[in-house]
């Protein structure tokens, strides 16, 4: 069943990158978009985007699909505003996910935004409120769940979706990875009643598990590097085919 859009996603500016989409906007745009148009956007989902999550679509039509299905698909990754600015989108920024939890979190008291953490390990989500809490007095946390490591049944699902619009969140931020969190949006699209955004380990740096890089090196985009250098192991292939396969189809062919 098609979901019915209240806001004319066409009004959105975006650079087609490899198949996708890529919102070409930057973070004082999308906060104002975002406090504009909050009531009329909740139910559909954001997709944080980066190389790794582009060069998946690029190979799998059905991602392709969701990360294009959302209301947008932000520009996470350094190399996607970049593509973008030399394609003519010369406002086309950088906006990674934690920086936008950062700015949402920010005006959350003044606004009365409510939130609801869904992924992520019992532990994180304890500590993820605790800093939260601490950091931004005020701000209303309207729940945290952290889901098994399988997949639910229907009616475990059900009573998940019940849970969340139970709470009454305006934010509802899915920490569960690429592509597992963009999957989980596009199926409960139209279920939830707040508006979902997939931050990934988002969850794990506000819940101080990882450290951000530098404001340097955020600038630069260089925190790909630095992400490597505290998970080499887990990262350093995935880093390699996706940025060779990204740097070849997306700046050098012009996908």
């Amino acid at each position: 069943m098609a979901y019915n859009r209240k806001v004319d996603k066409k009004l959105i500016p975006t650079c087609n990158i490899m198949g996708v989409n890529i919102a070409a906007i930057n973070m004082k745009w999308l906060i104002n978009y975002i406090e504009k148009n909050l009531p009329d956007i909740k139910g559909d989902y954001i997709c944080v985007s980066n190389v790794h999550t582009t060069v998946t679509s690029f190979e799998d039509a059905d991602y392709c699909a969701i990360q294009n299905g959302g209301l947008m698909a932000i520009p996470d990754g350094g190399p996607l505003s970049t593509v973008g600015q030399k394609r003519g989108h010369k406002n086309m920024e950088r906006t990674t996910g934690p920086s936008l939890m950062g700015e949402i979190f920010e005006i959350s008291a003044k606004k009365g935004y409510r939130h609801y953490f869904y992924g992520s390990k019992q532990e994180t989500l304890d500590l993820l409120e605790e800093k939260l809490n601490a950091s931004y007095p005020g701000i209303q946390i309207a729940g945290l769940y952290s889901p098994p490591f399988r997949p639910l049944t229907e009616e475990e699902d059900a009573e998940v979706v019940k849970m969340i619009n139970d709470a009454k969140a305006d934010f509802v931020w899915i920490g569960l990875g690429a592509p597992k969190q963009e999957s989980w949006m596009a199926t409960h699209q139209g279920k939830i009643d707040g508006l979902m955004i997939g931050v990934g380990a988002g969850f794990d740096y506000y819940a101080g598990n990882i450290e951000r890089a530098p404001k340097w090196m955020q600038k630069h985009n260089l925190e790909w590097m630095y992400r490597l250098m505290q998970d080499p192991k887990r990262l350093f292939k995935r880093y390699w085919s996706t940025n060779t396969k990204f740097i070849w189809n997306a700046m050098i062919r012009g996908k």
